[in-house]
């Protein structure tokens, strides 16, 4: 585990009280009715005793009323688990033996209340229009050793990953990234990430600390957002994942406007195509390495600008200071300027573990280095190059597939007899799932199967391709070889 005592936690003031919080496409709130908002929640969880393993429990489409949740939480010092809209019930059950939310706040009425014995939040339109001023005596921007969250994240066993996220992460998190780029006061930072992910909830936290205004939409449309960024001077900054982009780069005309500060990349492979090509039209990036248990971003490069390009390419900048990074072999040994190996990471941005203790035993060496999984190096000026992420995750879109989950249930279909889920290298979704398999004897049928799979799965967890072997590569131990059928792909 991870010793921050030591640093000393940024300070943030008091957004100003009519400033603009939020805006959607029919609705404008300011910092007014995120203060009344939270007022509000304080009495009605007054009795509540909320811990790390009794947060507030989030299962709902991503809207304004779910934003303010997440901001009034942090205000309140409430921690929160927000889970995608269509987690089910049994993922429900899986997490009881590690959280027992007491207050649950979900558009699926009559589900999680039951399984978790939780009271249900309910939000009204009038409260997002209340009115308050910051309460000194509820409302709380630092106590950085408190938890402002938990946050899932994939994981290869059965136990689920829950990633314990502490104000002080978010506070170092936001003032690393402050000194590349914000939204000024008034101005947006464009949401159109969901809220159960780290990259959407970062943002709503970055902004309230900032003090600066989010524009959220409901979903994206590479039409739509790009004549935001073009012709509207009150967004300055937006986090995408590079399909978003890619999509938006599709339009020829596509530029954004002379005083649009960046767009955040993050959430998937970024290739020097991609940066060459957005250099090239005039759009402003910064590129970007993270994980959910760095609170996003840990690393990036400066603002990319057309009159000032960094290079090379390929990396992924600088790891934010006062953290450290260390290049291992699989070993355990230091490695040398632009040698390989596993990418550890160190300092009051890294979480300190996750809540399943069994989980943190290989992840964390005696001195509180974090063995993040992805294989990288450095060059002599520090720069970090991003070779592999997680050894098996898949990232397609900026969603994370977990295979070894997708294989569960592809292996649950009658006569599969075996499947191997990974991902490969795509253009526009940076990685795309796709399944090779063995059957018991004749073949199946594929649309019967993509079916199966559809009540089953995700829609980004649904392999894009079927490929039938006669027989899977594996170990002795009986272990899928991924990159050996990476290789029958490629072949």
């Amino acid at each position: 585990m991870t010793d921050n005592s030591r640093h000393n936690a940024p300070f943030f003031p008091v957004p100003a009280e009519n400033n603009r919080f939020l805006a959607s496409e029919k609705e404008e709130y300011d910092y007014q009715n995120l203060f009344g908002f939270a007022e509000w929640l304080s009495e009605e969880t007054d009795e509540i005793n909320f811990s790390e393993t009794a947060p507030l429990f989030i299962c709902h489409q991503s809207d304004d009323k779910v934003l303010f949740l997440i901001a009034a939480c942090y205000l309140l010092k409430i921690p929160f688990i927000s889970v995608h809209e269509d987690f089910s019930e049994n993922d429900a059950r899986s997490l009881k033996s590690l959280i027992q939310p007491p207050l649950i706040f979900s558009d699926r009425s009559g589900d999680f209340d039951k399984i978790f014995s939780a009271r249900e939040l309910h939000i009204s339109d009038s409260q997002l229009n209340l009115k308050g001023t910051f309460n000194s005596k509820l409302f709380s921007l630092q106590d950085s050793e408190k938890i402002a969250g938990l946050f899932l994240t994939s994981g290869s066993t059965g136990v689920p990953k829950i990633v314990p996220i502490k104000r002080r992460q978010v506070l170092f998190a936001t003032k690393a990234s402050g000194e590349n780029f914000k939204p000024g006061i008034n101005k947006f930072w464009l949401l159109c990430l969901p809220l159960n992910h780290v990259g959407g909830i970062s943002i709503i936290l970055r902004s309230l600390l900032y003090g600066s205004a989010i524009y959220r939409i409901d979903s994206f449309d590479s039409g739509k957002v790009s004549r935001l960024l073009a012709e509207n001077r009150d967004f300055e900054v937006a986090s995408m994942v590079p399909t978003m982009l890619i999509n938006m780069m599709d339009d020829s005309k596509f530029q954004t406007h002379p005083k649009f500060k960046a767009i955040l990349l993050g959430g998937g492979p970024i290739t020097p195509e991609l940066i060459e090509w957005a250099a090239t039209r005039g759009i402003p990036i910064v590129t970007s390495y993270g994980l959910t248990e760095t609170f996003a971003q840990i690393a990036a490069n400066p603002i990319l600008l057309p009159r000032g390009m960094y290079f090379p390419k390929n990396s992924v900048g600088t790891i934010f200071q006062p953290n450290s990074i260390q290049i291992r072999d699989d070993k355990g040994t230091k490695q040398h300027i632009r040698e390989s190996g596993q990418i550890w990471l160190k300092g009051p941005q890294v979480f300190d573990g996750y809540l399943a203790d069994e989980l943190n035993k290989s992840v964390f060496d005696s001195e509180g280095w974090f063995n993040t999984g992805d294989y990288g190096y450095l060059n002599y000026r520090n720069q970090l190059f991003v070779e592999t992420r997680r050894t098996d995750l898949i990232i397609t879109g900026g969603e994370n597939v977990n295979p070894e989950n997708v294989e569960q249930v592809i292996n649950s279909f009658p006569g599969i007899l075996q499947s191997g889920v990974v991902g490969i290298h795509d253009k526009k979704w940076g990685q795309r799932v796709v399944a090779f398999y063995s059957t018991t004897g004749e073949d199946i049928e594929l649309n019967e199967l993509k079916n199966f799979l559809k009540e089953e799965l995700l829609a980004f967890q649904i392999p894009k391709e079927f490929i039938r072997l006669n027989e899977l590569p594996v170990t002795s131990l009986g272990k899928i070889k991924r990159k050996e059928l990476i290789q029958a792909y490629k072949v």
